[in-house]
């Protein structure tokens, strides 16, 4: 018997290397992602912060790990896995979707 989550890809025909590569291009690092973490490590480590750098720090930035092979596999054989990489996934399942003009799934629907 399959999950939800197989169950789900079936019925959209979502192919899981769409997924991957959308995952890539949405949690890769882009320069003001690593600009934000180099200024909280050097707040943290004592040096001033900047006003600006306080302003960038209200936008949330990328995580910078992607949905891997393994975590589709997991998935697909029903282990549980965690709530960040649960998020990491729906957002690359949402964006196929989007890509294929269809509506946006949530979280219910594929675990």
């Amino acid at each position: 018997m399959a999950n939800k989550f197989t169950q789900f890809l079936t019925e959209n025909q979502l192919d899981t290397r769409r997924i991957l590569g959308a995952s890539r291009a949405l949690e890769k690092l882009r320069p003001e992602d690593r600009k934000l973490r180099l200024a909280k490590r050097r707040a943290k480590s004592g040096g001033k912060e900047e006003g600006k750098d306080q302003a960038q720090a209200a936008t949330k930035p990328r995580s910078g790990r992607p949905v891997t092979p393994r975590l589709l596999d997991s998935v697909a054989a029903g282990k549980p896995i965690t709530g960040p990489a649960k998020t990491r996934l729906l957002r690359a399942v949402n964006r196929v979707l989007e890509q294929k003009k269809k509506e946006p799934a949530d979280l219910r629907k594929l675990f």
